[in-house]
């Protein structure tokens, strides 16, 4: 599996490590997922609000976005996934609103980002709940807690 990482912010050496780690766990983690790559990229507040409003509507920064290569996620052996945007800024905040490292918040996001490429979402308490579950279960894994 290919992870390429456009870096803002200088991730370390040790966070990039880390973060590939849970890009694998989650393909582990759902059935069936052989991948070949996916595009992980570290911005700032107004790349990623640029992203946010142009693809979803919504003129306001995020933590993270997913693009997906398909509509639809297709088990197929060494199908490159898609995109994962995370913000560095909106990350460091929320670690420090949640109490809890800024490594264990971008390992929260890179796994929900991958999840999203997967096919999981949260539009519905169920699927919330079915994607919450996967993400506690992957992060408990890699002895990432809350």
């Amino acid at each position: 599996m290919e992870i390429y990482w456009d870096e803002y912010g200088k991730l370390t050496d040790a966070q990039v490590e880390l973060l590939n780690r849970v890009v694998l766990a989650v393909v582990e983690h759902v059935p069936g997922t052989s991948a070949s790559e996916v595009n992980i990229s570290i911005m700032g507040e107004d790349e990623i609000r640029a992203l946010n409003r142009d693809f979803r509507g919504l003129d306001s920064a995020t933590d993270v976005l997913s693009f997906p290569v398909h509509d639809e996620f297709i088990k197929v052996q060494g199908m490159p996934l898609g995109d994962i945007a995370i913000c560095m800024d909106v990350a460091r905040r929320q670690a420090e609103e949640y109490g809890h490292s800024l490594e264990r918040e971008l390992a929260f996001l890179v796994a929900h980002g991958m999840l999203h490429l997967l096919g999981f979402d949260h539009e519905t308490p169920e699927d919330e709940a079915k994607m919450l579950t996967a993400q506690d279960e992957i992060l408990g894994q890699l002895g990432i807690n809350r």
